[in-house]
């Protein structure tokens, strides 16, 4: 996805943002982004381990069906 994105087109982003936002609100959009890009990963990762989890539920109540 970014493998298109060179350094020049980078910069002219950036200076866009930077007309727009202003140097001020920039560093508080750029912590905000952070910490979206970190809870989607969260929430990826955990989604990751939801089926490995209840996929060890079927095996035991299938165990205790045959003790039964």
């Amino acid at each position: 996805m970014f493998g298109s994105i060179g350094m020049p087109e980078l910069i002219v982003i950036f200076v866009i943002a930077l007309i727009v936002f202003g140097p001020s609100k920039l560093p508080d959009l750029g912590k905000s982004l952070g910490e979206a890009i970190r809870g989607f990963k969260k929430a990826v990762n955990d989604s990751e381990r939801v089926p490995l989890e209840s996929s060890d539920n079927p095996k035991d109540n299938h165990d205790s069906s045959k003790s039964a």
